[in-house]
């Protein structure tokens, strides 16, 4: 069976394009909203988000933790933030490799914002059965694609939730 290489869903959040390329720019938040991602920690100066910026992301998927590194190649602010994984280990990202590349684009939609969130699968070298095999032993039975659409679902529907819910004044 043929890969799906790229998978992207979008979402229209009632707020402006800075606002979520500043949440979204930070990987040390975005375990807010992910249902695999715990947060990330950042090499250097955390904020704003720059091309070349150095961070580990922090995973878990049921009682597996792991840690990628990543290298933001796209910080356009209130429009296009991007970043590659090129590395993976458990407690420390040790085998270097390619593996993914996230994207997130802000577009104005009237009041609002329509955030596209975007998975590409980077390991092109993999054999399509090796691919699928990894995968669904990965997954619990789902190629990445199709699990990452649910991850991306499920991200962009929290992300909306937290930056439309009303502020709380003490």
């Amino acid at each position: 069976m043929a890969r799906t290489f790229t998978v992207s869903d979008s979402i229209i959040i009632d707020t402006d394009p800075s606002t979520v390329y500043a949440q979204v720019s930070s990987p040390d938040l975005m375990g807010r909203w992910s249902p695999e991602n715990l947060g990330a920690t950042l090499s250097g100066e955390k904020r704003p988000a720059r091309v070349g910026m150095v961070f580990d992301g922090h995973n878990k998927r049921g009682s597996i933790r792991w840690t990628t590194r990543c290298t933001v190649t796209a910080a356009d602010e209130g429009e296009l933030f991007r970043f590659r994984v090129h590395a993976i280990g458990l407690k420390r990202p040790r085998l270097p490799g390619p593996i993914a590349t996230w994207e997130y684009r802000f577009e104005p939609v009237g009041e609002g914002v329509k955030v596209t969130e975007t998975w590409t699968d980077d390991r092109r070298s993999w054999p399509d059965f090796v691919a699928n095999a990894f995968d669904k032993l990965a997954t619990g039975g789902h190629t990445f694609a199709r699990f990452q659409g649910g991850n991306i679902r499920t991200t962009l529907r929290n992300l909306k939730a937290a930056l439309e819910a009303p502020s709380v004044t003490p």
